[in-house]
């Protein structure tokens, strides 16, 4: 055997062994997780003495416990009361999303006559399938209703004998309208949702397609709202907000989901777009629509790969579909339709395939069956510098490099420990401890406290292709934590990814940072001070997800971005460095992601204080009026990864009122 081939077999034996230990490291970090919610649950379990009296009594005692755990939960009352206060908001809301937000005559009028350039035919595609009478009718009405009228209505009807009602509602409207814009055509078969779809579709003759549910009400402003951004911005994808309704009446709101702009991880991990989607038609060639072997999850393999032809997805943040509830539908609950949890893993994993990702997994959370963890294969073992600023404090340090040391998998990392005039004897002797090990570098920044200088500082001594930026007063729970984060990192176009952070008291202290949250109109964490078992708005505490930034408590990023962005700007001597970090590289084109699956505790602020009296308030504001100022086209445009319709005032996706 020469030796090339010795070398590329030992290469090939090294990858391997490669892919096992993360795969093993993997199942080690989501067995932990799930003893720990065990213990979580047999706790709270074993922590009631009089759990075997009577049942009155053991009712009454549950009670008292559920209220004790919701304390607890939310560290204080006035946590309770800020639920209550939540739920609050969201049932006043919902006054102003039905019926209350349909246009009036004189605002149909002005819709009516808009001067829209360009009055491009959409062709809305609905497939029936023995449609009960009351939907059908009230579907089509909506679409009757539009206040821009330049559309067709493809309705290709795969009912059986026993529904031949269905032709006959649609032959009646047909007649009503008059104009031909209801388009029918009876199959000889059922062919599915998908076979049905593409049936609508050989109907169309429209330059957009907009893809409707047969038992669901559009808002009567939709298509009007849709038109305007594509005169306006071009766009060749569509999609709006939602809400699921039940009784027959969209003023019952179930669930409203205000969605992010377009997020492809949030896409990979969950088909949150779904509802309207329109597009261009030229994103069909060479394509099919729906592909069968999808079907139950069809619309997310569309989605997926009509996205990633399009040139221009534009989210409109107003809530323009009410998706029925009722027993057979997706909004009713998953297990309607079980196959749809295999359909959708086969279409985000054909998506990943085509995107040149291998040795990829994908499992469902305890969110949804629908919702996913995606792990993704780690490119050879680079090394990762953690660099860790600190001023005395030997305790909250050696707690921080124990953890280090003790739970993580990922084997070629190097400390960098940026050391910035300590005093106490106890953290001096610690240093003594740590200059013994390899792993660990001590270097010295003189003068006051800066964090960027310091963090800067321990940049340029720091040898490893990745940077990760790591608060001292941090603790590492999850053993694959560096694995979960280099991941996202190794991606060519991802800038900076964070970890899901909590305080002591297992309640969260950082999920992603949303631009303009909080008083000072700068940037604030989202879920903050939820429990850290909570799965989050819509679930996304649940999965990897773009965001504006992540804390630089702890941040994972190439070097080269780093020194390609200057590093942390030293003008922000405290506050707001990293969010400006991160700002600058999704200018550049990055994105940012925060992962749920690597988590750490944050004991925030042991080391410097709270900022929130005298000097150290003045400084704060000062480095706020800096960044609102640098960023001021930002602020004002929102943040494209929250909601507009979701207040600044909380971190908890409550609506604005």
């Amino acid at each position: 055997m020469d030796k090339k081939q010795e070398d590329m077999d030992y290469r090939k034996a090294y990858e391997k062994e490669h892919l096992r230990n993360a795969d093993l490291a993997g199942r080690v970090a989501d067995l932990e997780a799930r003893c720990d919610d065990l213990a979580f649950k047999l706790n709270r379990i074993k922590s009631n003495p009089l759990w075997k009296m009577s049942a009155p009594l053991r009712r009454f005692l549950h009670f008292i416990v559920r209220q004790w755990t919701r304390l607890k939960n939310c560290g204080n009352l006035r946590g309770v009361i800020g639920k209550l206060k939540y739920k609050k908001i969201q049932s006043q809301a919902m006054e102003r999303y039905g019926t209350k937000s349909f246009p009036d005559e004189e605002e149909r009028g002005l819709q009516r006559k808009a001067g829209f350039l360009r009055k491009v035919k959409i062709s809305i595609l609905v497939p029936l399938f023995n449609t009960p009478e009351e939907f059908l009718r009230q579907m089509i009405e909506s679409v009757l209703d539009q206040t821009y009228e330049n559309w067709e209505l493809c309705l290709a009807d795969g009912s059986d004998e026993a529904h031949g009602r269905v032709g006959e509602i649609v032959k009646e409207y047909q007649g009503r309208d008059g104009r031909e814009r209801i388009v029918y055509q009876k199959l000889e078969k059922n062919e599915g949702i998908a076979g049905n779809t593409n049936h609508c579709l050989s109907l169309a003759t429209g330059e957009y397609i907009g893809l409707f549910d047969h038992d669901d009400i559009l808002h009567p402003s939709v298509l009007y709202e849709y038109v305007k951004v594509i005169n306006e911005k071009g766009a060749d994808y569509i999609y709006c907000d939602e809400t699921t309704f039940k009784s027959g009446d969209i003023n019952k709101m179930v669930t409203m989901h205000f969605k992010p702009d377009f997020a492809i991880d949030n896409l990979r991990a969950n088909n949150y777009i779904c509802h309207f989607s329109v597009f261009a038609r030229g994103l069909l060639d060479g394509t099919e629509l729906f592909r069968s072997r999808f079907d139950g999850s069809q619309d997310h393999d569309m989605i997926l790969r009509l996205t990633d032809r399009a040139k221009c997805v534009v989210h409109v943040p107003k809530l323009l579909y009410y998706w029925r509830s009722h027993p057979g539908s997706t909004a009713a609950g998953i297990g309607a339709k079980p196959y749809a949890v295999e359909s959708a893993k086969g279409a985000v994993a054909d998506h990943l395939r085509r995107h040149g990702f291998t040795h990829f997994q994908i499992t469902s959370t305890r969110a949804f069956d629908t919702i996913f963890k995606i792990r993704y294969q780690i490119i050879g073992s680079p090394l990762i510098s953690i660099i860790i600023a600190n001023k005395d404090h030997a305790q909250d340090l050696k707690r921080c490099v124990d953890s280090v040391f003790e739970k993580s998998t990922y084997e070629n990392y190097e400390i960098i420990l940026v050391e910035n005039g300590s005093s106490e004897k106890a953290v001096l002797d610690y240093y003594r401890e740590l200059e013994e090990n390899p792993k660990v570098k001590i270097v010295r920044f003189e003068g006051s406290f800066n964090y960027s200088a310091v963090n800067n500082l321990g940049v340029k001594h720091a040898g490893g292709e990745y940077i990760l930026l790591l608060n001292n007063d941090t603790q590492v729970i999850t053993v694959n934590w560096m694995e979960e984060l280099l991941m996202y990192a190794q991606r060519p176009d991802v800038g900076a990814v964070g970890a899901k952070l909590y305080y002591g008291d297992k309640t969260i202290q950082h999920a992603g940072v949303v631009l303009a949250l909080g008083a000072h109109r700068t940037a604030g964490h989202s879920h903050y001070k939820q429990h850290r078992d909570n799965l989050g708005y819509m679930g996304r505490l649940c999965y990897a997800q773009n965001v504006s930034a992540v804390t630089g408590a702890c941040l994972l990023v190439k070097k080269s971005l780093y020194d390609q962005m200057g590093g942390l700007d030293e003008s922000y001597a405290i506050s707001l460095s990293d969010v400006d970090l991160c700002l600058k590289l999704r200018k550049a084109g990055y994105l940012n992601v925060f992962t749920p699956f690597a988590e750490l505790y944050h004991f925030e602020s042991l080391s410097r204080g709270l900022d929130d009296k005298g000097e150290k308030a003045q400084r704060y504001e000062r480095e706020s009026e800096q960044f609102r100022e640098r960023w001021k086209d930002l602020l004002e445009a929102g943040d494209p990864y929250y909601n507009p319709n979701f207040s600044l005032d909380r971190s908890d996706f409550a609506l604005k009122i």
